[in-house]
């Protein structure tokens, strides 16, 4: 009878340190599932992944994270091996979500919340909204118009090219609705700026200068974030992630190319073929 007694308990016991394991390594992938959506540097999602993970006092603890996946594994004392693979399919630049997701691990090894407790904080972090449409639309609207300003316009383009920054805004909402490619949502919203632009230009402010205005306007668009994170990973040895990130910049960069060249090509032809 004692002896059943104790196999129950040790039976608990394990079932306990198991389950307390799977949370943790389910607690790691989601931090660094949410810095890599975010935009995070690989070299950072590793070590706050580390971290976590050393929570569980063994050492049999590894993970990888690449551009598009994060891989986390962990051997527990029982002798299971737990292994969690995350798809990365969205990416954005978002630094406020990193810095939220390190004060969580912060606070979780230095014992200042439960685990429990940080992967609610985690699931929190991923469902936020930070900002509402309408201020993500006065943003690409402020931008636009303050970089045009800044590269030496006027504020008669300053102007023009927030109003053209609003259409653009219009188009990344409509875009995000129909679940467009980065690559489609990217040649579409410079289309739309250039086609803005010059119509403004011909109809309704026509002694702007053309360039400045469309400069501005596009600035919401150029990769910078992405291509300075990339330079980042490959100067920190993680080649196939910098690589990766500097193809997307790239793709990024042409498809606004394209986006505008298709834009003044059409624009010239309505005019019958009179240069612009």
């Amino acid at each position: 009878m004692d002896k059943t007694m104790e196999n129950r308990i040790d039976a608990a016991g394990q079932t306990r340190t198991a389950a307390e394991s799977k949370l943790l390594v389910e607690t790691a992938a989601a931090a660094g599932e949410i810095m890599l959506v975010s935009g995070a540097e690989i070299f950072r999602v590793e070590d706050t992944v580390e971290r976590i993970l050393k929570l569980s006092g063994t050492m049999e603890a590894e993970n990888v994270a690449l551009g598009t996946s994060l891989f986390v594994r962990l051997d527990t004392p029982e002798g299971e091996t737990i292994t969690v693979l995350k798809r990365i399919r969205d990416r954005s630049s978002n630094l406020n979500r990193v810095c939220q997701v390190n004060e969580v691990s912060r606070r979780l090894c230095s014992g200042e919340i439960s685990l429990e407790e940080a992967n609610r904080q985690l699931e929190r972090i991923r469902k936020e909204i930070q900002y509402p449409f309408w201020m993500k639309g006065m943003g690409y609207i402020g931008v636009s118009a303050f970089f045009a300003l800044l590269l030496g316009g006027t504020w008669l383009e300053g102007a023009v090219a927030g109003i053209a920054g609003f259409f653009l805004a219009l188009v990344c909402f409509i875009s995000s609705k129909v679940r467009l490619n980065d690559f489609c949502v990217n040649a579409l919203g410079a289309f739309t700026v250039g086609i803005a632009a010059l119509v403004m230009q011909m109809w309704a402010a026509p002694g702007m200068d053309r360039d400045m205005v469309i400069t501005g306007a596009i600035m919401p668009l150029v990769p910078g974030v992405v291509f300075t994170t990339a330079i980042r990973d490959i100067l920190n040895g993680d080649y196939a992630s910098g690589t990766s990130r500097m193809m997307e910049a790239i793709v990024i960069a042409l498809a606004v190319a394209v986006g505008m060249g298709a834009a003044m090509a059409l624009f010239g032809s309505v005019r019958g073929g009179v240069p612009i």
